[in-house]
């Protein structure tokens, strides 16, 4: 199944929102003029994936029990613009001039809403790079529109989640659960093998 991470939103409104209500749009969704430099329209976009690796982050959010233990793994439910409902963890692009950690920060809220409460070490480290490649089977993952590299994290969450934008639910899954075959045979371009690669960096697969 191809991967459909969003894109970037080009306007400073506020919310920030890179929205996946389609790949291939281009038009801001403020109502205010284009505020960001370094927004790309629909054009210089697709002409940025057909020459560049795009970078990302994933992250795949947790709770953690007292001793710091991963209990619960957080799995989005999205809507592609085919129609088509996948699972898939919080992700999206890195904007020119933004560090990896607001880039992460952000994703998660934009993804998870205000009220998460992220913990994010001043120095994130991923658990792994993951390129992904338009032709199926150069890589465990395929993205259909582009070559990107995604800097993938465990992020612990303590708040309140409340999916919004295109994010339409949450699914807190025990970590076998999270795991398992099934669930991967539902998540979008490869990443249940993120989520065995996440779980077992945090010593949360036995």
């Amino acid at each position: 199944m191809p991967v459909r991470t969003p894109d970037p939103d080009p306007g400073d409104n506020g919310d920030e929102r890179e929205p996946l209500s389609t790949p291939f749009s281009g038009a801001p969704s403020g109502s205010g003029p284009n505020t960001n430099p370094a927004w790309l329209s629909e054009v210089e976009l697709a002409e940025a994936r057909r020459r560049l690796p795009m970078l990302y982050v994933e992250a795949l959010p947790v709770r953690t029990d007292g001793m710091g233990a991963v209990t619960q793994v957080g799995i989005l439910l999205r809507a592609t613009p085919l129609g088509e409902m996948t699972r898939t963890l919080v992700s999206g692009r890195v904007r020119y001039g933004e560090t990896v950690r607001d880039a992460l920060f952000r994703h998660v809220e934009n993804d998870l809403g205000p009220m998460a409460f992220p913990l994010l070490p001043p120095q994130p480290a991923p658990f792994t790079v993951a390129e992904y490649f338009p032709l199926p089977g150069m890589s465990a993952f395929h993205d259909d529109r582009q070559h990107a590299v995604s800097l993938a994290y465990v992020v612990p969450v303590t708040g309140t989640c409340e999916p919004r934008q295109d994010a339409l639910e949450v699914t807190w899954l025990s970590p076998e659960e999270a795991a398992s075959e099934a669930l991967s045979a539902e998540m979008e371009g490869g990443r249940g093998t993120l989520i065995r690669l996440g779980l077992a960096s945090v010593g949360a697969l036995r």
